[in-house]
This record gives structure tokens, C-alpha cells and sequence, in this order.
């Protein structure tokens, strides 16, 4: 690294979201991740950064493009990964997340990679281990790596952040995803458009995220403009009611085809976050067209996921803050 981040470090010894973090924060994780994605092109893809170490994987949902971006990338700084299948670990015999958390711990892990469907356990977490833990997503709360991979994608294509319109489709309501890109968007000063049925997008995130956020329910003007369309994919597990008519009148409105995409910039980024609900959200003819850059996420996760450990493993030092009688006061992002 160089220029004016060489030397910084993150505050934190845990990454749970991007709402706390400074934009010369965002930053450093986007710079660090630039020569890890260089490393793809070698032979051998593999550094010694975390040899020693070891990355324990804690996934209470399902998941493979995060779980494996994870292992990869830990497998690629020379860690040793450790994935436990929570389906028949002693969880299923009433073990708390906490109990869990600390029987990895006496096993010496450094780092936990959490995903878990109730907001707020990653930092549950974070305040009773001394572990590294990483937020692989917590229920509606944030998905922090898959922001800031998607940030990274959409610098990389477009070569800076400022003054870009990014419009985010979809059932905002239940996304983790939506609400972490809006915090690293808006940090680097781009302009975010939420569209989708009134069902699914609140008209209170305008307030709650500030004035870079606009929430419109007509396509036409969402993506007019546009530099970034970004399609979420239809959380109906999350869904506890019948939140629009049809699965049919959702694509028909909300959608994202030919002639829908035509309404934004020619040049507009397509991107989704996976696994995609083809014909329903997104038509196979944009996500697999010339302006879709969705593999390219999947590929740019491993190199940020990389540039997280690296930057958490060098924040030790941080690791705790006095405080009176003995007792210490964990941070966490």
C-alpha cells in the first residue's frame, strides 16, 4: 500500500457493519483488497499473511457464494479454516450461540465468521470473545463484506464513487444487503435511489440514512440516470405476510429487463447480490448481458473478504481499552 493510508489500521478488532465505519476506513479496506485481486493471476494464488492462524466458520443459515468466498479467502492468507455444521453440532442439542462461541475459543481460533438470522448477534458475540469475528450476516441488520465488495466493484468499473446514482431494487425492507451498501455508498458520496413496491421499501429510510437516499416507487424514475442498478433478490423466507399480489406482478412492475434497463445511463452497472431469482426479479438476457458485472462480485468477494482478515489480524493492538478494576471494554465496529 501507499499514498495516504499506508501505515493506517482499523480502529476495531471486529467488523460488524458498515454504519460505524469512516469513510477513510471504507477506503482502506477497498485500497488494501486492489493487490490481493492481483494475486488471482498468479500460479500460486497464496500468500503466508495468517499462517497459524485459524478462521472458524459459524453459519446458522444458509449459504455458499459467502461461506466460500470466506474459506477461500482465509485458505489463500495461509489460515487454517475450520467450518462447523451447525445442522448437527451440539447447537441442535440447545447449546447457546455464546457457549459455542467460547468452546471455539478454548480450541485457540482468531477469528469467527458469523451468520445468523437474529440482528445483533455478531455483536453479542464480539463483546464476549477475544476472537476476530466477522459479520457474515445478521438478520435485517447488515451484511458488511458484501457492501464493501460491491463497493469495490462498482469503484473499480467506474473509477470513482462521487456523484454516482446507484439504484437499489427490490424488497429493501428485509435487506441486510441494501442497508450496508447505502452506508458505504453514501460515506463515498454517491447518490442512492431505493425503488420497489411501498410493501417492501419504507419511506422512513430517507430519514433514517440521511440526505443521499431517495425512495421512489415508479421504475421509470428510479432509473433515470442511473449509473448502478443494483437488484436485490425477493427474501420471502423473511417475508411474514403476502407483502405484494404475485411473484408475476412483482416482475411485471419491479422487474429488471431490456427495456426497463433502457431507461438508465447505457453505460449502467447491473449487479446482484446472488443467488438470483431468474424471470422474477431480474431476466436472464440482462443478468447474463454486456452491462451485467454479477461474476465479477463473486469474484472481487474473495479479495475484499482477503483484505478484512489482513486488516483485522494487524488491529490487535486495539484489541482492548482499559478500564477500571481490571475490566476491559471490547471494541467493535
Amino acid at each position: 500500500m501507499g499514498g495516504k493510508e499506508e501505515g493506517m489500521r482499523l480502529r476495531y478488532k471486529d467488523l460488524l457493519g458498515l454504519a460505524h465505519l469512516t469513510s477513510e476506513e471504507i477506503e482502506l479496506i477497498l485500497h488494501t483488497a486492489a493487490p490481493f485481486k492481483k494475486l488471482f493471476t498468479r500460479s500460486i494464488k497464496k500468500v503466508p499473511t495468517l499462517r497459524g492462524k485459524t478462521v472458524a466458520m459459524l453459519f446458522y443459515e444458509p449459504s455458499t457464494r459467502t461461506r466460500t468466498s470466506f474459506e477461500l479467502a482465509a485458505t489463500r492468507l495461509s489460515a487454517d479454516v475450520l467450518s462447523l455444521a451447525v445442522a448437527s453440532s451440539s447447537v441442535q442439542k440447545g447449546e447457546s450461540l455464546m457457549d459455542t462461541a467460547l468452546n471455539l475459543e478454548a480450541m485457540k481460533v482468531d477469528f469467527i465468521v458469523l451468520r445468523h438470522s437474529v440482528s445483533g448477534a455478531p455483536e453479542l458475540l464480539a463483546r464476549g470473545v477475544r476472537a476476530h469475528v466477522v459479520n457474515a450476516g445478521d438478520g435485517n441488520h447488515e451484511h458488511p463484506t458484501q457492501g464493501l465488495l460491491d463497493l469495490f466493484t462498482i469503484r473499480e468499473k467506474k473509477k470513482k464513487m462521487q456523484g454516482l446514482t446507484v439504484t437499489i431494487i427490490g424488497d429493501i425492507l428485509h435487506s441486510r444487503v441494501a442497508r450496508s451498501n447505502i452506508w458505504g455508498l453514501t460515506k463515498l458520496g454517491a447518490r442512492v435511489r431505493l425503488c420497489g413496491p411501498a410493501t417492501l421499501v419504507p419511506a422512513d429510510m430517507r430519514t433514517a440514512f440521511g440526505n443521499g437516499v431517495e425512495v421512489t416507487y415508479n421504475m421509470k424514475e428510479a432509473l433515470d440516470g442511473a449509473d448502478v442498478a443494483y437488484v436485490l433478490r425477493l427474501q420471502l423466507e423473511r417475508q411474514q405476510e403476502n407483502l405484494f399480489p404475485s411473484l408475476r406482478e412483482y416482475h411485471e412492475f419491479y422487474g429488471l429487463d431490456a427495456k426497463k434497463l433502457s431507461w438508465a445511463k447505457k453505460d449502467c452497472l447491473v449487479m446482484h447480490p446472488g443467488p438470483m431469482n431468474r424471470g422474477v426479479e431480474i431476466d436472464s438476457v440482462v443478468a447474463d448481458g454486456p452491462q451485467s458485472v454479477i461474476l465479477e462480485q463473486v469474484t472481487n468477494g474473495i479479495a475484499v473478504r482477503m483484505a478484512v482478515l489482513y486488516l483485522l489480524a494487524g488491529s490487535s493492538s486495539t484489541l482492548y481499552v482499559p478500564a477500571p478494576e481490571k475490566a476491559v471494554e471490547r471494541k467493535a465496529l
